[in-house]
């Protein structure tokens, strides 16, 4: 089972300079405290990612240790995790802003301690499937980290202190992977004793938890009042004055419905309503992916020897790919409104083939080159997603849309779990499997490029018009172009 990290911090306040203007409370903390703080909670994200047998779960429960066949771990066991991330997904996101991020972290560890418990003592399906459960609250969980440091410090500090703690948490998946296959292949470290060594790092884990200082606010339900905070202006507090209620819940209920109406509203706008749906179509497919290519590898090369199994080093070449793609697209300076179509087809249809190759082949070292690559490829155009979509949200707005997004996408993975996978739909093994998810890919792929091919010719369209009336009119003042679009690299990590 490959790490996967939530991409919800990039969501941020641009509040209007105001050198009158009172300074935000959390300007006015003792600058030693709020950095002991963030120190803190980066050191926590760090390690509370180290996990080495993560990487090896799969090969693990293949193995002689659980002994599982192939058609109950891919068609009963694993579909779980879908079930339940979207059965959790909207109560956590909602309880994370109410009980104020800290006590859905504690659930976070106190749900990792199950996990291993039960890897380590379980030895039925219906063990592996309750394991499977408390993992997809993990995974819905990961919101509250990644939103926590928000409370932490003020707005102008936002972009930073989100760069730190992502820092943090790919610091400590690629580090968690080296271990794992460092104990595997040097220190012939067996799956079940890398369990417990993990059992040991989480239930740590949980400790840094209980240390971590509660946040008096949050984003939605827990803002600061009164006229004697100086907290800047949000979306929130400029339609909670609009409404005239008045009362506490009152104000909250209809807040949330008028920002939820403001989200469709912002779908008519092309570039997010793109990006949107890129996030959506795409990250179900690639979590898809991602939950079923260490079974497809054990197909291509069966577990027989612990120490040819390099689902560790492979996942940390992707993290570290990743992470160098991330930050490669934050360099990227093009007419996004014009190109955007075209790249993501591109790197659909580069990804299609990519799916293609994995499931095709026999030699082991091609799927996990393809592996590494499909998954470069995709952080490639997180950030620039991320930067289209809240460039001009606030962050309240913006939170809201990710979370929106998040969920559809959690939505449409699991229709195509119960589909494809699951044994009560067609019930597929992994090669089959990967088939559909290429023709997936190669339907999206197509899709975006007929969408580029439809942009360049209106582009062409209106471009003609405006030559014609340079022709006949040059001595009047020339028609101003309009500035290039800004890059994502301000607002990537």
């Amino acid at each position: 089972m490959a790490p996967r990290i939530t991409l919800l911090s990039c969501c941020r306040a641009m509040p209007k300079k105001d050198d009158g203007a009172k300074k935000p409370a959390s300007e006015t903390v003792p600058d030693q405290h709020w950095k002991l703080q963030v120190f803190y909670l980066c050191f926590y994200g760090f390690m509370t990612q180290i996990r080495p047998g993560e990487s090896f779960i799969t090969p693990y429960l293949l193995g002689p240790d659980q002994n599982f066949t192939k058609a109950e771990v891919t068609n009963v066991i694993t579909p779980v995790l879908s079930y339940s991330y979207m059965a959790v997904l909207v109560p956590i996101f909602l309880l994370t802003d109410y009980l104020r991020y800290k006590p859905v972290l504690v659930l976070q560890s106190l749900s990792h301690i199950s996990i291993w418990l039960l890897l380590v003592l379980g030895t039925s399906v219906l063990a592996m499937q309750l394991m499977e459960f408390f993992y997809g609250i993990t995974m819905a969980a990961r919101i509250a980290y990644s939103s926590y440091i928000f409370s932490l410090v003020a707005p102008s500090r936002y972009q930073r202190m989100a760069s730190y703690s992502r820092s943090s948490v790919l610091m400590g998946v690629f580090t968690s992977s080296v271990l794992g296959q460092l104990c595997v292949t040097l220190g012939s470290v067996s799956f079940l004793m890398l369990n417990y060594v993990s059992l040991g790092f989480v239930s740590f884990g949980l400790i840094l938890t209980l240390f971590l200082e509660r946040p008096r606010r949050s984003l939605f339900f827990n803002r600061p009042g009164g006229a004697g905070d100086g907290a800047a202006s949000t979306e929130l507090d400029r339609m909670a004055e609009g409404d005239g209620r008045g009362g506490a819940q009152g104000w909250r209920d209809a807040v949330l419905c008028r920002m939820l109406r403001e989200v469709g509203a912002l779908a008519r706008q092309p570039q997010l309503r793109l990006w949107s749906l890129w996030w959506i179509f795409n990250s179900a497919g690639y979590y898809l992916m991602l939950y079923y290519a260490h079974i497809l590898w054990n197909e291509i090369s069966p577990t027989t020897d612990n120490h040819r199994v390099y689902n560790g080093g492979v996942d940390a070449a992707s993290t570290l790919l990743g992470a160098v793609a991330s930050f490669a697209a934050g360099y990227v300076k093009i007419r996004w409104t014009l190109w955007s179509e075209l790249v993501i087809g591109v790197v659909t249809a580069f990804q299609a083939g990519l799916l293609l190759l994995m499931n095709s082949t026999t030699n082991i070292w091609l799927c996990y080159v393809a592996y590494v690559l499909f998954r470069g490829s995709y952080q490639f155009l997180v950030p620039i997603a991320i930067f289209q979509i809240a460039t001009s949200l606030s962050k309240e707005l913006c939170a809201l849309v990710f979370g929106v997004n998040t969920f559809f996408g959690t939505v449409l993975k699991t229709i195509i779990t119960v589909i494809v996978a699951d044994e009560r739909g067609l019930g597929l093994s992994v090669h089959p499997q990967f088939y559909m998810y290429f023709g997936y890919f190669t339907l999206l792929a197509v899709v975006y490029l007929l969408a580029a091919v439809g942009v360049g010719i209106r582009h062409s369209r209106r471009r003609q018009p405006a030559e014609l009336a340079l022709a006949k009119e040059p001595c009047q003042r020339p028609v101003e172009i309009p500035a290039q679009e800004k890059s994502p690299e301000a607002g990537t990590v």
